[in-house]
């Protein structure tokens, strides 16, 4: 006779088991950011892919909303130690907007109105894990959090996400973004509690 009941299914994966090292839970939408929240026209916003990549591409804020998007649900984890569980998203995959392009670099530079950068290898925002959002919640993203458009790459802390987002710049060499030029880490994996330089 097996030892296991036909009616085990195993424990449900509890809330803790989805907490990275040292992140606790929140239900609010804590807005954090290093300088004035831009506002940009729609008529006025564009989104580029530009540098080591063949062809280079541009989008208005209607091509951008007419490209394939998906809905995706996500957690996400900052690097101020606040974690928000099931969060919803809609937008458009770095795969649709890299599919037929070809790269001659493994690095990217994503860059944003106000200034902000952030960089990210190649493999982090392929392979279904990044995203451009425009929406959260079914409604659209404000602008405290990031709207019209932001990335979104949940599998990194927060920072990588950048607000405000305008377009990606492939590199054949790693460039440090802003937070990463004050001494936040490289790639930041939550898991591994990479929030510094030298985690």
């Amino acid at each position: 006779m097996s030892p296991i009941s036909r009616g085990f299914r195993g424990r449900p994966r509890q809330e803790s088991d989805r907490l990275p090292p040292g992140q606790y839970l929140v239900e609010d939408f804590p807005v954090l950011s290093a300088g004035p929240t831009p506002h940009t026209p729609l008529d006025e916003w564009s989104f580029s892919l530009q540098g080591a990549v063949e062809p280079g591409r541009s989008w208005t804020w209607d091509e951008f909303q007419a490209l394939p998007s998906e809905t995706v649900t996500k957690d996400i984890h900052c690097v101020t130690k606040w974690s928000k569980l099931d969060t919803v998203w809609e937008g458009v995959s770095v795969d649709v907007l890299l599919d037929g392009a070809q790269l001659d670099g493994g690095f990217t530079t994503v860059f944003c109105d106000g200034g902000y950068t952030t960089n990210l290898a190649i493999e982090d925002v392929t392979g279904g894990k990044a995203w451009v959002a425009y929406k959260f919640g079914g409604e659209p993203l404000a602008p405290e959090h990031g709207g019209p458009a932001r990335l979104l790459v949940p599998h990194l802390y927060f920072w990588k996400s950048a607000k405000w987002v305008r377009g990606i710049q492939v590199d054949r060499r790693d460039e440090p973004g802003f937070w990463e030029s004050f001494g936040y880490h490289n790639r930041g994996d939550p898991w591994l509690e990479q929030r510094y330089a030298g985690d």
